[in-house]
């Protein structure tokens, strides 16, 4: 006899798009909802090491009341957002750079005058915000955002990245609340809301190879051997749902060393770029314990915990055979494979790999609990040094606290990172590595976790470049961005911003060690290359000084907040602390009535529905309140069922609603793979076939189904 498992799923509509206040949401927009930005496209131009970026987003309305737009979206961690532009029509607005308290003063007087108005916030370094005000019904308004960053290369491959997605964030370790991870996403596979695209021309004044990209098809043009053109080719699907990325070599595996300079109104600026030599290899790597702390909360579920099954593999196969190990997952809670490490052997890789494979995706990421724990693990051999190895998509929102701990315990154990995923939290991932003075490292694909295993196991063969000083002898350099020179990996180039005075002549030397072997580099400032198109310098001095005093700083000071303003006003540059406002001065909203709309952001390539957590709602434009009951008529375990219910509410919900509606029953049939391969209606007291209704149905997997099922869901009007 059939088992018959019901649970009464409430689901209550809000009208309009009232949102949750509390969390991140899903969202399944109506036919006639309000979507306001209608593309967004950027313009890459890359000269020598040194890309130029600009970001065009328009916002439209289609509707008849007056909008207020919000946005929330990702740009590089080393972004130097130095001009913004509104256009309406033919008119061209500057943004000007204001003091945050003070910008929003400025935007909301424009709104209240019945303004349009454009302010764009920084929320992290890698985390932004625009708000555009006064949409009128019909109206195109353009934001242009220009940036400027320095590509570094690593074992001389350039990457160009280009973030698309900020993922949903957990929250549940912060006290803050924070507008900016309050924002709708669209369900998993659903297409994009808004048109995107990409391009870039690269001048890289050398002969160009092995130009790709494993994100994205592109189409590829050659003017000449040093200059490359890029387009998004039309076959890519739902492209804004995964960070761009571009890889590319110069010939021999080059890099661009030497110095730019720019001669401004009032500064000079200089970067030296000097390549350590990559030959040195330690004669005797001492022995280390690794602990890997592998990510398996909800947005990890599915395709990132398998990269992270191959990456782990890939990693301990590279370890040596005096090395030992243990793993850690965390989620909400943290498990340890083993009490103490282990040595590296064959039974306990697999062993270790079977542990991870148990370890299912689901609940928050609790990553600072999970620092915690792994700080209080015992050591089996107290007079070997450990490496805790962070494998996570770095979904939080405590990126600073996290900063603090591991800088705090920086005498118990060095931290690497391994980025998994389409759209990873690159300031997390990059920001915990440079704390702990190591590496971090990106895998978006089984094949990414296979050649980034490799680089790591390159990184730990090859002594750091460390105590790197560098001096001047009648070359007048003072007021280096950086007030002292980290050490580097030996696959990464020494670099050095600075300003300068007099002329461009003179010596500049670098010394340091690589193990044991000094070094001593000397190079001549007459052979750098001084032109008025370095005008960039200046911003990318700027933006590294403000990264030193506060991208990775958790203590607040005022201080150092006067510090950040003051070099945001100087150099037109958005901070932490610092905004672009640009107001149109034509009065359009007389009454100052406005429809405020939260952009919808398309879920990240590899995560699931379930990342913005189970208590999620779908929500949309609607004004009836309606109940259904879900039957399983198969015999299932009881924790199978209630996954398949949490991941079925997720996903389905708004469908189901919407045709319950008009049918008294559904009845759904799944495939061992998840997909819908049945949809029947009852209508008049009779089941029949509805293959149209199927088509919907089918274009959303229910991953955690592992066998054929049938449910049945019946309308409850309350």
């Amino acid at each position: 006899m059939k088992l018959l498992y019901s649970i009464l799923l409430c689901l209550t509509f809000f009208t309009g798009f009232a949102q949750d206040d509390n969390s991140p949401y899903l969202l399944v927009s109506t036919e006639n909802a309000l979507i306001p930005l209608k593309s967004s496209k950027t313009a890459v131009n890359i000269s020598g090491t040194i890309a130029h970026v600009q970001v065009t987003q328009v916002y439209q309305n289609k509707g008849a009341q007056p909008l207020e737009a919000r946005y929330v979206f990702p740009l590089s961690t080393q972004a130097a957002v130095h001009k913004m532009q509104m256009t309406i029509g033919n008119r061209i607005v500057n943004a000007k750079i204001f003091e945050k308290q003070e910008a929003q003063k400025v935007y909301e007087t424009a709104l209240n005058e019945g303004k349009r108005a454009a302010k764009l916030d920084q929320d992290r370094p890698n985390v932004f915000k625009m708000n555009v005000g006064n949409i009128m019904p019909g109206d195109e308004i353009a934001i242009d955002i220009y940036y400027t960053e320095t590509l570094i290369p690593v074992n001389g491959e350039y990457q160009f990245v280009a973030p698309a997605v900020v993922g949903p964030r957990f929250k549940g370790e912060s006290s803050n609340n924070e507008d900016s991870f309050k924002m709708p996403y669209t369900v998993k596979g659903i297409a994009d809301s808004f048109d995107f695209d990409i391009t870039v021309t690269l001048n890289a004044g050398m002969i160009i190879q092995n130009i790709n990209s494993k994100t994205h098809q592109v189409n590829v043009n050659y003017p000449n051997a040093k200059t490359v053109e890029v387009f998004l080719s039309e076959e890519n699907e739902n492209p804004s749902n995964r960070d761009f990325i571009l890889d590319y070599n110069l010939r021999g595996n080059q890099i661009n060393t030497g110095m730019l300079l720019y001669e401004g109104k009032d500064e000079n600026f200089f970067t030296y770029q000097m390549e350590p030599n990559n030959n040195v290899v330690l004669d005797d790597i001492p022995a280390r314990e690794y602990l890997f702390i592998v990510d398996v909360s909800g947005s990890m579920n599915g395709y990132p915990l398998e990269v992270s099954r191959e990456l782990m593999r890939n990693l301990l196969c590279g370890l040596r055979m005096t090395d030992t190990f243990n793993v850690q997952l965390f989620a909400s809670s943290s498990t340890v494979f083993s009490p103490v490490s282990v040595e590296i052997n064959e039974q306990n890789i697999e062993a270790a790999i079977r542990f991870l494979s148990d370890g299912q995706g689901g609940g928050g990421t609790r990553l600072l609990s999970a620092l915690n724990f792994a700080y209080k693990l015992p050591r089996k051999d107290m007079g070997v040094s450990r490496s805790m190895v962070i494998i996570t998509d770095g979904y939080v929102s405590v990126e600073k606290e996290a900063f603090e701990l591991i800088g705090n315990n920086l005498d118990q154990a060095n931290v690497f990172t391994f980025g998994i995923g389409s759209s990873v939290n690159r300031y997390l991932i990059e920001g915990m590595a440079k704390v702990s003075n190591s590496e971090s490292f990106i895998a978006t694909t089984s094949e990414e976790a296979q050649e980034v295993a490799k680089d790591f196991e390159v990184y730990i063969a090859k002594p750091l470049v460390t105590r790197i000083k560098i001096e001047s002898k009648g070359f007048d350099m003072y007021d280096l961005a950086q007030k002292s020179i980290p050490d580097v990996f030996a696959a990464r180039p020494v670099l050095i911003y600075g300003k300068y005075r007099g002329k461009a002549e003179g010596r500049i030397i670098v010394t340091g060690y690589q193990g044991k072997k000094r070094f001593r580099e000397v190079y001549n400032v007459s052979d750098g290359h001084l032109s008025k198109s370095n005008k960039a310098l200046g911003y990318l001095w700027a933006r590294k000084r403000i990264g030193e005093l506060d991208d990775y700083n958790q203590l607040f000071n005022e201080d150092v907040k006067a510090q950040v303003i003051a070099l945001g006003v100087k150099y037109n540059l958005l901070t932490n602390y610092t905004s672009f406002v640009a107001v149109d001065e034509a009065i359009v909203n007389k009454d100052g009535t406005l429809t405020k709309v939260r952009q919808p952001l398309p879920m990240p390539n590899t995560v699931n529905n379930s990342a913005v957590g189970a208590e999620a709602a779908i929500k949309e434009s609607s004004k009836f309140n309606h109940t259904f009951i879900m039957n399983f008529e198969e015999d299932i375990e009881k924790n199978i069922k209630r996954k398949l219910t949490m991941d079925f509410k997720v996903m389905y919900t708004q469908l189901v609603t919407e045709y319950l509606k008009k049918y008294e029953s559904l009845r759904l049939k799944f495939n061992a793979q998840g997909k819908v391969i049945s949809v029947e209606k009852l209508e008049n007291a009779t089941w029949t076939v509805d293959k149209n209704m199927q088509s919907e149905f089918e274009k959303i997997e229910l991953k955690s189904v592992k066998k054929e099922l049938t449910l049945t869901l019946k309308k409850i009007v309350s």
